[in-house]
């Protein structure tokens, strides 16, 4: 399987040399890992020059890391209707998505269940807002509108990437040996969570998000969102009131993603 290459010392220096590498928490070490792999991704549909790619010297850090996209990204962002549903954001605070489309789309063609397929397009998303914990965050955002299992997948997601399962194919990921090093740790919280979900009931509602997870990261290739209409209707509690304005426990944070530029 193809995916996309990133270059260690380019990202390290991206971050700041080895020795900000080394004052950096494990898992924010992998979030960013993470979110360079889906910029490097979008970035394999938009042609450079060779030129370009040679002189430009990677960009200094103009915001927190943990930063959600809609807060660094200061295109102009589309307008949501009145009454915006999951759909309007997925197209116009969520896309291009490629890397949950893409493992969403593996689920499809491995047959995997209708629930677990929506996990896995959903299951970054939240990356929009804010990247630091997204698990956590991306639960949050979507529990009062699906299945218990779907939050709960998308929680520990998160945790569970560090830790191989041989039985489902699920091996720990070369590229955080490569960039960080055989002697990488995860932090405390992490291992506990996965001791925790390791014995759960619902330990595969994670861990075939993680399995799919593997495949979304293929250049050149471009899912749509078209195909998982249908799923999303079904496994998708749409509020009358619009996404924001039904007074969930969340309804704040899809407030936020629609307008990050209001100031209080």
């Amino acid at each position: 399987m193809k995916t996309v290459d990133i270059d260690r010392r380019s990202f390290i220096a991206k971050l700041g040399g080895a020795a900000a590498v080394l004052t950096m928490a494990p898992e924010l070490l992998a979030e960013e890992l993470e979110d360079e792999m889906i910029r490097e991704l979008d970035n394999s549909f938009q042609q450079e020059t060779p030129q370009q790619q040679e002189t430009e010297d990677p960009p200094k850090p103009t915001h927190r890391r943990g930063t959600g996209r809609v807060f660094t990204n200061m295109k102009e962002l589309p307008p949501l209707p009145d009454k915006p549903t999951f759909i309007d954001f997925f197209n116009a605070r969520f896309a291009p998505g490629r890397h949950v489309l893409q493992s969403a789309n593996h689920a499809v063609e491995t047959g995997q269940p209708e629930r677990t397929i929506f996990a896995c397009l959903v299951h970054d998303v939240v990356q929009g807002l804010v990247r630091s914990d997204h698990g956590y965050w991306g639960a949050q955002l979507f529990a009062p509108y699906v299945d218990e299992r779907v939050s709960w997948g998308i929680r520990y997601h998160q945790a569970l990437r560090f830790f191989p399962d041989d039985e489902v194919g699920y091996e720990y990921p070369e590229m955080y040996n490569r960039i960080f090093g055989k002697d990488y740790e995860v932090e405390d919280y992490i291992k506990k969570d996965y001791d925790m979900v390791r014995n759960h009931k619902w330990y595969m509602e994670s861990r075939l998000i993680t399995v799919n997870d593997q495949y979304g990261f293929v250049p050149g290739y471009e899912p749509s969102i078209e195909p998982f209409i249908d799923i999303i209707g079904r496994q998708f509690k749409q509020p009358k009131e619009g996404l924001g304005y039904d007074n969930s426990p969340s309804a704040h944070m899809w407030r936020t993603l629609q307008n990050p530029d209001r100031p209080l």
